[in-house]
């Protein structure tokens, strides 16, 4: 997950949006967290579950990335209006984890990435997701179960894109 992240990186620039969905323990965190590492951003990527968003600056000359967990927002885009995405948005790369049917207003374009496990894999992971870990069975982010990620995009940004770049040799997109 955390080397998905960093190859989707390659392909975010300011204004992106993504749209993170998976049950607890998918490995959204992970996937997120590898973004950090791939647009080098400061700070370390942990789930926001409590504090709701964090904001991660670049650390060179690239986007910063603003990381939003809606899990605990009833809400639609009304409640994540107090949040201010709009105004980061245009210069900010925006990863909304459970943001699917809360967010979707906030940009024409934007990637849906879904995260399913294999059933009954890894219920520890849950639990360390929950708890600000990496989600994925392992604080090291090297759990073994297997994950299907479909992404997909949305709106003009995304039409012309090739997204099977993001596969490694061998996997299916």
């Amino acid at each position: 997950m955390r080397e998905l992240g960093r190859r989707l990186a390659r392909l975010l620039r300011p204004g992106d949006l993504v749209l993170l969905t998976g049950e607890l323990g998918a490995g959204k965190t992970t996937l997120t967290r590898g973004l950090g590492e791939g647009l080098d951003v400061r700070g370390a990527v942990t789930s926001p579950t409590f504090v709701i968003a964090r904001v991660h600056p670049p650390l060179g000359g690239g986007p910063a990335l603003v990381h939003v967990d809606a899990y605990r927002l009833g809400g639609g885009l009304e409640e994540m209006e107090d949040l201010d995405l709009d105004v980061s948005l245009p210069e900010s790369v925006v990863v909304v984890e459970w943001g699917e049917g809360k967010v979707e207003e906030l940009s024409e374009d934007r990637l849906h990435v879904v995260i399913e496990r294999s059933v009954g894999a890894d219920p520890a992971g849950a639990a360390a997701e929950a708890a600000g870990g990496s989600g994925d069975g392992t604080e090291d982010g090297s759990g073994d179960d297997v994950r299907t990620v479909t992404v997909t995009g949305v709106g003009g940004r995304w039409s012309e894109h090739d997204l099977s770049v993001l596969a490694e040799p061998g996997e299916s997109v």
